[in-house]
């Protein structure tokens, strides 16, 4: 039996400690006990947010919680202006013209981050836009934008500005409070190192009056509820306390080791990864790359898909392909929460041998070499 090792940008492997918090005996979630594990956990995510303003725990998927930061915050007809560079700013536009939102896309070529000058150029031709929507890490071209300076734009207007941080959360730099972000969406499955199915959302008090206007149906997902519920370090509908003890655990790791820290590992893994990949003559795609994964082309010939099937049958390994139109062209290797130096390594040493076998030459070891180069600086 080969050992399994998980490289894709989320679900992403789970620490042992957090393995066991999990295997806890369940108890009920309107007691004392649980409440006390709840406040933990609420303080904890304010610190790995960085913000000093609440943030909700629901029990969904990333999306739900984009969902969400819709429904509470947009009325229909409302303007909202949504940066389109991958799938997953798609989501977004889909997200609002679903619930009759009016929506400005603002596209950006696939493997480039948006210029911010696009979105003070957008807000000052429309001064009605009421939300922008973008993400932090681009989760299908592995790109980076710049929320820093996003977010100096978006604080002199009235609309709020809304990120999807589901993959990039303590991977990526992110100052949800000195940078003026008003609401930051997060998933358990990524840097957080947990399984699917929490989802995290941080509401500025500009988003909460906001929130007073919307007229979009929701129950469920109404953070108004959330709010109310958390005041009284509770939650409005069941919570998943198997999760919650698993989430309890991953907050004690990542403040042990400090947020900040944890963005810096996962920037070195990060650039070892991609120093490795121009070793062995392999281009990257993104051009403003995030912590989370390296998107790396695959040369004339090879087929991304084939190549990951191979991966996985042969090592064991499994790695994220490409969506949409670079489906068949990259491969994504993350390098996101229980990651470590000897994942990298590891992976690194089966993609040389894969390529020889798939007809891309390239010197044995010079990956590893480049990688520990990084690694030993």
């Amino acid at each position: 039996m080969k050992k399994y090792l998980l490289m894709a940008p989320g679900p992403t492997p789970l620490p042992p400690q957090v393995l066991l918090a999990m295997a806890k005996p369940i108890i009920h979630h309107r007691t004392d006990e649980f409440k006390a594990i709840l406040k933990e956990t609420n303080e904890g995510l304010q610190y790995v947010f960085q913000t000093a303003n609440p943030v909700v725990t629901m029990s969904s998927s990333g999306t739900g919680a984009m969902e969400a930061a819709v429904v509470n915050t947009l009325s229909r007809g409302d303007c909202a202006l949504v940066v389109r560079g991958g799938k997953f700013g798609e989501r977004w536009g889909e997200l609002c013209e679903a619930y009759g939102v009016e929506t400005m896309m603002l596209d950006v070529e696939w493997g480039k981050a948006v210029e911010p000058s696009q979105i003070e150029s957008a807000l000052k031709k429309h001064p009605e836009i009421k939300a922008i929507f973008t993400t932090l890490c681009e989760t299908s071209t592995c790109v980076r934008n710049d929320i820093e300076a996003i977010g100096k734009i978006a604080s002199g207007h009235q609309a709020v500005l809304v990120v999807d941080a589901i993959s990039g959360l303590c991977a990526d730099e992110l100052k949800t409070d000195a940078w003026g972000v008003d609401i930051v969406v997060a998933g358990s499955q990524k840097a957080l190192m947990l399984p699917p199915g929490l989802a995290f959302v941080s509401v500025s008090p500009k988003a909460q009056e906001l929130m007073k206007k919307s007229t979009l149906p929701k129950f469920y997902l109404s953070f108004a509820k959330a709010l109310k519920s958390l005041a009284k370090t509770d939650t409005p509908f069941t919570s998943s306390v198997s999760l919650i003890y698993g989430l309890k655990e991953s907050l004690t790791l990542l403040k042990s080791e400090g947020v900040d820290n944890v963005v810096k590992r996962h920037a070195r893994l990060a650039k070892t990864t991609r120093e490795a990949a121009r070793a062995l003559g392999l281009e990257l795609f993104s051009k403003a790359p995030s912590n989370v994964a390296t998107a790396i082309l695959m040369p004339a010939g090879i087929d991304a898909d084939a190549l990951r099937k191979k991966l996985t049958r042969d090592y064991s390994i499994t790695v994220a392909g490409g969506q949409d139109k670079l489906k068949g062209k990259i491969v994504r290797v993350a390098h996101l929460g229980y990651c470590e130096e000897s994942d990298v390594i590891t992976v690194i040493s089966a993609l040389e041998m894969l390529l020889n076998q798939f007809g891309h030459k390239c010197e044995p070891g010079a990956g590893v070499a480049a990688a520990e180069k990084v690694l030993l600086q």
